[in-house]
């Protein structure tokens, strides 16, 4: 899909450039670089973190071709290191047989004996010549020897530390995609906590609800209980029970004073 959209949006660029000039390719190359931004931001983050992972993982064939080449280069160095040191041997052995040689020579003796073997000051002074030159060409070649060295030491040691660069680097990298992976963790359950919030809202409602029913049937049920005692109260002094010739004067009383009375009790003696 990105793809696609890159492809749509470089033919739309290459039309206008033909067509409208600088400022609409402008325009375009605006409007493509939005939709690739648009597209980037909607990538899940952990899909982009396990990228981000694979990337990291693809670090490790370099880092291992870097360190066989570094086993090698740790070979040839010492390798010199043993040759230079045989070299610079054979040249202190040979500055010290000079050394010898002229020393007998200066002696002003015409004859000298080396081994067993006797030679003339001339065969002295011509082997001390060849000596001689030998000895500057080794010497030069022992100098030659000591600046490869030190320069492929040099070399290496850069190549050693920048591989340690490249570990640390990476392990800092390793260490930064755990801690993303983890905020990113902690950022679904913040999400998660606040779809639970949202239903315990909606629990709350819910239970507010059933309080208000029951509060209303609560006082609905007192109101009936109120008015049941009102009616069949309970006598508490024998005084409040009327007693049958209490209730005989009471109606005696009430209807002599009511002249309906006496014409229902007229019709009745008729």
């Amino acid at each position: 899909m990105v793809k696609k959209t890159l492809f749509v949006g470089a033919g739309l660029l290459l039309l206008i450039a033909l067509f409208a000039g600088r400022d609409a390719v402008s325009y375009v190359s605006t409007t493509v670089g939005r939709v690739h931004a648009k597209v980037k931001s909607n990538v899940p983050v952990d899909f982009e973190i396990e990228r981000a992972r694979k990337m990291i993982k693809n670090l490790e064939p370099e880092i291992r071709d870097n360190m066989t080449r570094i086993a090698k280069e740790e070979v040839e160095v010492a390798k010199i290191e043993r040759d230079l040191d045989r070299q610079e041997k054979m040249l202190a052995k040979s500055r010290k047989d000079i050394f010898r040689l002229k020393n007998d020579i200066e002696s002003g003796h015409s004859q000298f004996v080396y081994a067993g073997r006797s030679y003339s000051a001339n065969q002295v002074k011509t082997d001390l010549a060849n000596r001689f030159q030998h000895f500057r060409t080794a010497e030069s070649t022992v100098e030659q020897m000591q600046k490869i060295l030190r320069a492929r030491q040099n070399c290496l040691n850069a190549a050693r530390e920048k591989l340690e660069g490249t570990l640390a680097a990476r392990r800092q990298l390793e260490v930064e995609v755990e801690n993303l992976e983890a905020r990113a963790k902690m950022l679904e359950v913040a999400q998660t906590t606040s779809e639970f919030n949202f239903d315990d809202s909606q629990l709350s409602r819910t239970r507010e609800l059933i309080n208000d029913i029951n509060t209303r049937l609560e006082v609905g049920e007192k109101l009936i209980n109120q008015d049941v005692q009102l009616h069949d109260r309970i006598p508490l002094d024998a005084e409040e029970v009327p007693s049958s010739e209490d209730v005989l004067d009471a109606v005696t009383k009430y209807f002599s004073e009511s002249p309906e009375l006496e014409s229902y009790v007229d019709s009745d003696a008729l």
